[in-house]
């Protein structure tokens, strides 16, 4: 009976041992006030213009020889990379980061403070002297560009109209011919007599790549009153099968 009783009374003491404890209400709830302290610190510091307090030392020393970096992201990592920044940039040091001609493309930045004075001008010329009157004057008056631009009107040529060359020995015109004509292809217009027509118009035809120019053959061997060399066979005056009614619609659409 004392050994179950006694039994019971362990295992209720190893249940309260592993029960969590109770945080302090007064320090809020797994947070406490230290991240802020030091954020209220560090900004002070900024607006007053001087340096960043230290961080926090830490309650427990590290073993002698070694140093304890603070945790990554915490308060005072933060206050000790802000630090860093004014120390490298406050008061225009020359090694300083921002100020060093090796970190920003070999030319030292400008400060823009009021009380600073202006920078040095990189182009010392002004405008250009096209755009300068006093400087277009004292090289040449107004007279000087009145003769350049009478030499340079001296120098236009103007070619005047000249009538077209006359092109009548240039050979049958296709286009004035089919716009003086009015019968359709295979209406008969001129009498063809003569055997073997077809094999006639077969041979002769083929002689050209286009119909263009069989029918300027045509009119130069006398057409297209005389067919000597069978090219139009049902005597409609249009050789090898021509058509002229692509250029009659031209006319008729200008």
């Amino acid at each position: 009976m004392i050994s179950r009783s006694f039994l019971v009374l362990a295992a209720g003491v190893a249940l309260a041992a592993c029960q969590p404890a109770v945080p302090d209400s007064g320090r809020g709830v797994g947070f406490d006030d230290s991240a802020r302290a030091q954020r209220q610190a560090r900004d002070a510091a900024l607006a007053s213009g001087g340096g960043v307090p230290a961080p926090a030392a830490v309650t427990s020393a590290p073993p002698q020889g070694t140093a304890q970096a603070p945790a990554e992201g915490s308060a005072e990592a933060t206050a000790a990379e802000t630090a860093r920044v004014l120390a490298a940039t406050r008061g225009g040091a020359s090694n300083g980061v921002g100020n060093d001609a090796s970190t920003n493309s070999g030319t030292a930045p400008i400060n823009a403070s009021p009380s600073n004075p202006p920078p040095a001008v990189l182009n010392s010329a002004g405008i250009s002297n096209e755009n300068n009157f006093d400087a277009v004057s004292g090289q040449r008056s107004i007279g000087d560009d009145a003769a350049r631009l009478a030499a340079n009107r001296a120098q236009y040529q103007v070619v005047q109209p000249q009538a077209l060359p006359d092109r009548a020995d240039a050979g049958p015109n296709i286009v004035a011919y089919a716009l003086s004509t009015t019968n359709a292809r295979g209406t008969q217009v001129y009498r063809r007599i003569g055997l073997n027509k077809a094999s006639k118009f077969a041979r002769a035809c083929g002689q050209f790549s286009h119909p263009d120019q069989a029918q300027i053959a045509f009119l130069e061997a006398g057409g297209p009153e005389k067919d000597r060399n069978g090219m139009d066979p049902d005597g409609d005056g249009f050789a090898c099968d021509w058509d002229p009614t692509p250029f009659r619609r031209a006319a008729q659409a200008g």
